[in-house]
């Protein structure tokens, strides 16, 4: 699950990831800023929060934490789809329900632009085709209230069974020299 950047100073820097999901989401987000870069567009991450003029009253963090609490929260299941098992992961339907009857929402359109903002946010990470295009902008809301679109928190060990894709063509690469910084990457 690893992939190597080049900057213009030809200098090499790898990256690794901890499942194939995760390398692809960094991937296609360096991708993007780089278009964006390429084109002549300031690249800028825009805040959710002012995007859907999110209340100051709600603490995502806190949200997040309450989602993941083994009793309370939105259990993680093992879900099968086009003959894929997606493991450690759950629906947006559960995900709008959760937030309907823990009272953090008034209604279903209300939950969807909240688990919109956790998506956006990293909270929340797509785990199908489905939710993936609509995250990437193919869909009129980037979080989808489907029961066939499916989600995984980005610490839950979620992996999927069964699938190769066919259009990540992913180099070898020999590693030479020494590790200069190490650490773990986090998207914010």
């Amino acid at each position: 699950f690893v992939f190597k950047l080049t900057v213009a100073k030809q200098q090499d820097h790898f990256f690794q990831a901890a499942y194939l999901e995760e390398r692809d989401a960094w991937v296609r987000d360096i991708k993007k800023a780089i278009h964006h870069i390429d084109g002549g567009q300031r690249f800028a991450r825009k805040s959710t929060r002012k995007s859907i003029r999110l209340p100051e009253t709600i603490n995502l963090s806190a949200l997040y934490l309450s989602m993941k609490d083994p009793e309370k929260g939105i259990k993680a299941l093992k879900l099968e789809k086009d003959k894929r098992v997606f493991n450690h992961c759950f629906t947006g339907t559960c995900v709008i329900d959760w937030l309907v009857s823990s009272s953090s929402v008034r209604n279903r359109k209300e939950g969807l632009l909240l688990a919109s903002s956790l998506l956006s946010e990293g909270y929340l990470q797509p785990a199908g085709d489905t939710s993936k295009a609509a995250a990437e902008g193919l869909s009129d809301t980037p979080f989808l209230d489907l029961s066939d679109a499916y989600y995984y928190f980005p610490d839950s060990g979620f992996f999927c069974e069964g699938y190769s894709s066919d259009d990540d063509v992913v180099l070898k690469e020999e590693f030479r020299g020494t590790i200069v910084k190490q650490g773990c990457l986090l998207k914010q």
